[in-house]
């Protein structure tokens, strides 16, 4: 009898355990997507002490990688000819990210599409392409990636590598850069 109860809760077991883990997925993706809104709205609204609660911590990685094309118009119009080349790498924290954006004076907006999402519920990885806009100016793109971790307090940013392209055309008359 203990044989046949163990082996039933085994089975049991085994046969609950899928459909678990796909709802913990789907509860974890839905939970990353939504700390995916909050880091635009953030971003949007300006607003500092939001996009900062989003973080582990305040010095978690923020670096990027500008494109080598960006780097090649940024150089060619250099305001003074005796100026180094620009670097290609560049990091920042969360605080001082968030803070040059509130002191634009223009509005600002990241687009966010083709995102992707992987997490085994306790850790994660999150990939998307991002623009964004200051005023009505599409100034850069890329390709951001972030690792996240699931806290006490919910799905934490770790850390935050991007690439960005700066818009080769300048801004016209009507757009504000």
């Amino acid at each position: 009898m203990n044989r046949f109860l163990a082996v039933t809760l085994i089975l049991g077991g085994l046969a609950i355990s899928p459909r678990h883990a796909v709802a913990q997925a789907a509860d974890s993706k839905a939970q990353i997507e939504h700390v995916i809104e909050n880091f635009r709205s953030a971003i949007v609204n300006k607003d500092e002490e939001a996009f900062l609660n989003l973080f582990m911590k305040e010095d978690v990685t923020f670096t990027g990688v500008t494109t080598d094309a960006s780097i090649e118009r940024l150089y060619a119009n250099r305001p003074q000819p005796q100026m180094k080349r620009p670097s290609k790498l560049y990091s920042t924290t969360p605080r001082k990210f968030i803070s040059a954006i509130a002191k634009l004076e223009t509005k600002v907006d990241e687009i966010v599409s083709n995102v992707r999402i992987e997490s085994d519920g306790d850790v994660g990885q999150v990939w998307f392409d991002y623009s964004f806009v200051n005023g009505n100016y599409k100034k850069m793109w890329g390709k951001e990636s972030w690792l996240v971790v699931h806290t006490a307090d919910g799905w934490k940013i770790a850390g935050v590598v991007s690439s960005q392209e700066f818009n080769p055309t300048p801004a016209s008359a009507n757009e504000t850069p």
